[in-house]
């Protein structure tokens, strides 16, 4: 908490040059009699941690003002806090009232010192610091660096800020944050006072606050100790009314109608389009362009969110005052004041129904909760009605037509601006008209299932959204609009590298259009011993998991997402004209799932599946006594969401040859070729992507080309160690040394680096020179030291002295009992290098008893079987290796050799085959161990 940010209650306003105010420089006065001056904690060294040590804060409501008396104090223990906290900045709204110093002192060794006593007065500033945002504030800032300052000093503050609005008619009101536990502050209280005649309401907004009203003098005061009492916890899914915050309030209004009241004369149109005019002469465009009140509204609406820019602007009295609709259309800007002004000075002008709407945009489920003030608003649209219909519209909002005119914005409780008042007004809300998200994708996989789905996608995007897209490419040069484009599509269909995107926009439907075509991952996944495709979107869009475990929790509602809608359509050509690919799950279904809207259909026909899917929600609530059945439906309903699945002996990327189409093939690579040329230094995320699709498919000198252009552009260890793994598959073992090397140059601490370097050295005949690479690392101990012993190991176990290697892995897991891993590589050295054979299987089946994965430990234990003769046994455990990892070359190797003893040669021969292809180097890696298909 930053206690000098915080001191001061600021308002939003934006001074003119021309305008001084009484307030635009800080008083220093004594602090009023009414206050009660807090007594200082001990701070003596050791007596109470650095920090603040005192936070006081007292307000007086008298009449129309609001006195906020603050008083902090703030220990500087160390070097780093003085620097931080010996400049003072105070911030207030000049046209409100005055900032007032009553006292900045330093407190060393129980004296207290004057810090202003040597005429050290505090500098104003006006600064616009949330312009970033659209606000121009107006606020100052009174800044002061505190003169002689030391570590250990107490810093302490005591100033008071003075507010009233006369906007608000005589009304006062106030909303400050209580300190709460576990605040990490010595001493801190609240007190508030008002004239005891006074009709002055309170409310504390956290609810776990015992405080009483006393009456003392002509006042009644209510003291509140803090810190408070930690908030309880809510479910994040809970609706808004149940949150429970840290916050006092007070306000001299007596009811909702009070204030709607009050605010009315501000938003009175009368005389506000002068005649001939240019904004009496936009609404003459509008009335002749139609007769129909709804479009009227429309295109009014459309008028002041797009011809008139968004910017919070307070003038004196701005925070609800609102510019008048002559200054808002002359300058082209307003916030939602003057917007709101402005578009119900257009309606009022074709004779529509209109009124201004107080409302919050965050906390508008709360609002009924809380005491009546303007203070409970953060924003202001115009209510409507046309043909008997109430239509919310937002000026400050984007996108807006005709067609979605009846949408509701998600603001909760609302209060109706009139002469004569009005109470809250519940927003009842609706679907929209219009998805906001409208996706088509047309992908190809008739090839493989398991090479990158080839997708054209044409996306629609809408409203506020569409606006902000639009909004955010206008500021953007073409690069950085298309870097935008693939990061906003990557949260609807995934990653992907794209060949063409291009985006258009249509201002008269108030949408974007986005259309693309990329190669993307695969949507294939291996499930049970099979390959599915999930169909829907649902899975991945809804969760419905609400937590009421806790007694406090268990009658509070679940808040679903407010108003939204989107469509999805999908059509995926499938491999061999879909022969044997089937359905399973719902493939029509029209429900609610925890609060979604949910209608889909599902069509297959010559080889297309089509899959046509619509989730809406509206913003509804699930009360507490139905949460346990709903959630138990939306779990079945979203496991039983359609999933294609493919056939057993479907088409792989490494059995690509005779595939009735090689459209996805050409496609892929084509993209991945086309992508990989526009790679820069900056971005050579297609080059790594290019890489790995063609070691996919066994095209390791097309990985090797990609690489190499991936480390002329921006050279890694990764890319290093990745061209010296498609190095070593084509044989260049010399190669893949280098480049190993180079890696280990980048980073001397990278472990794959000196494991590899080491590995390859081994290989070309020097044993001695890589174990003792791998022996300077082990030497040095600490967290690594063990990964490199049994680094070592692997590489002695494959090409020095075997009898070591297992006398390594030996003392290893006798240090560590039950590692995986390490039984495995035990296991591996005895089977490949035929030695220990008989404790080897051993080895193995403790490995598989203690792992989760299991396909390279089968793998192991085959050949094992294999050195023992029992090609059965060996054959079953390479099944069941390759059912988990069907593309693993050496278990395709290894099974080759077993079918062609067991006379099974046809067989042996696609094994055979699929293991050069996918692995080239396992050939020439077993011919060491004597093992030859």
């Amino acid at each position: 908490m930053n206690i000098w940010r915080g001191a001061a209650c600021a308002a939003v306003v934006v001074v003119p040059a021309q305008i001084a105010w009484a307030g635009e420089q800080p008083l220093y006065a004594p602090a009023p009699g009414w206050v009660t001056v807090a007594k200082l904690p001990d701070t003596a060294t050791g007596s109470t941690a650095a920090g603040p040590v005192l936070y006081d804060v007292q307000q007086r409501v008298d009449g129309a003002t609001v006195w906020n008396y603050v008083d902090t104090a703030l220990k500087l223990d160390t070097p780093e806090a003085l620097s931080q906290s010996s400049n003072l900045t105070l911030a207030w709204a000049p046209d409100k009232g005055d900032l007032i110093i009553h006292q900045v002192a330093i407190i060393r060794n129980g004296e207290e010192i004057d810090a202003l006593a040597s005429g050290q007065k505090f500098t104003v500033l006006r600064r616009e610091q949330t312009l970033e945002q659209r606000e121009l504030t107006g606020i100052l800032s009174a800044t002061l660096a505190v003169e002689g300052l030391r570590v250990g000093d107490v810093l302490r503050l005591r100033m008071s800020t003075t507010v009233k609005d006369t906007a608000l008619g005589g009304r006062a009101q106030l909303a400050l944050p209580l300190v709460a536990e576990p605040a990490p502050i010595k001493a801190a209280s609240y007190k508030l006072s008002w004239r005891t005649g006074d009709a002055t309401q309170w409310k504390v907004l956290s609810g776990n606050v015992d405080a009483k009203p006393k009456r003392v003098g002509e006042f009644s005061e209510l003291p509140i100790v803090m810190p408070i009492a930690k908030l309880a916890e809510i479910p994040k899914d809970a609706p808004g009314r149940f949150q429970r915050l840290p916050l006092i309030e007070a306000s001299t209004f007596a009811s909702w109608a009070d204030v709607s009241k009050i605010m009315a004369p501000l938003y009175a149109t009368d005389g506000t389009i002068a005649v001939g005019s240019a904004l009496a002469g936009e609404v003459a465009t509008i009335k002749a362009a139609t007769n129909d009140p709804l479009k009227r509204t429309a295109m009014a609406l459309q008028l002041v969110q797009d011809k008139v820019r968004y910017l919070a602007v307070g003038m004196d009295g701005g925070n609800y005052v609102p510019q008048t609709p002559a200054k808002t259309w002359d300058v082209r800007y307003g916030d939602c004041k003057a917007k709101t002004l402005l578009l119900l000075a257009i309606l009022h002008d074709m004779d529509i129904e209109a009124e201004a709407v107080l409302a919050h945009a965050d906390m508008g489920d709360l609002v009924a909760g809380r005491i009546p003030s303007a203070l409970a608003f953060n924003h202001v649209i115009v209510g409507a009605k046309v043909g008997g219909e109430t239509l919310w519209l937002d000026g400050t909002g984007l996108g807006a037509r005709l067609a979605d005119i009846r949408d509701t914005p998600a603001f909760g409780h609302v209060l109706p601006v009139r002469t004569d008042g009005a109470e809250l007004v519940k927003i009842a809300l609706r679907l929209p008209a219009r998805p906001i998200v409208d996706l088509t994708l047309e992908a190809d996989e008739s090839t493989s299932i398991d090479l990158p789905s080839v997708i054209d996608l044409t996306m629609v995007v809408r409203g506020q959204l569409a606006s902000l897209i639009t909004l955010a490419n206008s500021q953007l040069g073409p690069k950085e609009q298309r870097e935008l484009t693939e990061k906003f599509l990557q949260h609807y269909v995934g990653e992907a590298q794209y060949d063409t995107l291009v985006t258009t926009t249509d201002p008269d439907a108030g949408s974007i259009t986005i259309k693309g075509r990329g190669a993307f991952t695969t949507g294939w996944r291996r499930q049970d011993q099979r390959m599915e495709r999930w169909l829907s979107r649902a899975p991945d869009m809804i969760s419905f998991a609400p937590d009421r475990a806790r007694a406090s929790w268990a009658d509070i509602p679940v808040a679903t997402p407010g108003p939204d809608l989107a469509h999805y359509r999908m059509r995926i050509r499938l491999p061999d004209g879909g022969r044997g690919y089937a359905i399973e799950g719902d493939s029509a279904l029209d429900a609610q799932i925890g609060g979604f809207d949910v209608k889909r259909s599902i069509t297959t026909a010559d080889g297309l599946v089509t899959v046509d899917e619509v989730m809406a929600t509206s913003g509804r609530e699930i009360p507490a006594a139905q949460i346990a059945a709903e959630r138990d439906r939306a779990a079945t309903l979203l496991a039983r969401s359609p999933r294609m699945v493919a056939v057993a002996d479907a088409r792989r990327r490494w059995n690509l040859k005779g595939a009735a189409s090689l459209s996805q093939l050409d496609a892929a690579s084509a993209i991945f070729a086309k992508s990989a040329g526009e790679a820069d230094e900056e971005d050579v995320t297609a080059l790594t992507s290019s890489a790995s699709f063609h070691q996919g498919i066994g095209d390791y000198k097309a990985a090797i080309a990609a690489l190499t252009r991936q480390i002329a552009l921006l050279p890694s260890v990764e890319a290093y160690l990745g061209r010296a793994s498609a190095r070593k598959e084509l044989g260049d073992i010399a190669g893949a040394l280098a480049d190993a090397e180079e890696a280990r140059k980048l980073d001397p601490a990278s472990q794959g680096a000196v494991f590899i370097v080491a590995m390859f050295t081994a290989e070309r005949g020097d044993v001695a020179k890589a174990s003792a690479m791998l022996d300077e690392r082990i030497a040095l101990g600490g967290k690594t030291r063990d990964d490199y012993r049994v680094a070592k190991a692997t590489v002695v176990g494959e090409f020095g002295d075997a009898a070591a290697a297992i006398a390594e892995l030996d003392a290893l897991i006798a240090a560590k009992p039950g590692v995986p891993n390490l039984l495995n590589a035990r296991c591996w050295i005895k089977a490949t290098r035929n030695v220990q054979v008989d404790t080897a299987l051993k080895d193995c089946t403790s490995a598989m008893e203690l792992s989760d994965s299991t396909a390279h430990i089968l793998d192991s234990r085959a050949l094992v079987w294999m050195r023992l003769g029992r090609d059965e046994d060996a054959l079953r455990d390479l099944d069941a290796a390759l059912s988990q990892v069907p593309g693993m070359g050496s278990s395709r190797f290894l099974r080759a050799i077993v079918k062609k003893r067991m006379g099974q040669t046809e067989d042996a021969a696609v094994d055979l085959a699929v293991a050069r292809q996918m692995s080239p180097s396992t050939e020439r890696d077993y011919a060491r161990f004597g093992l030859k298909p």
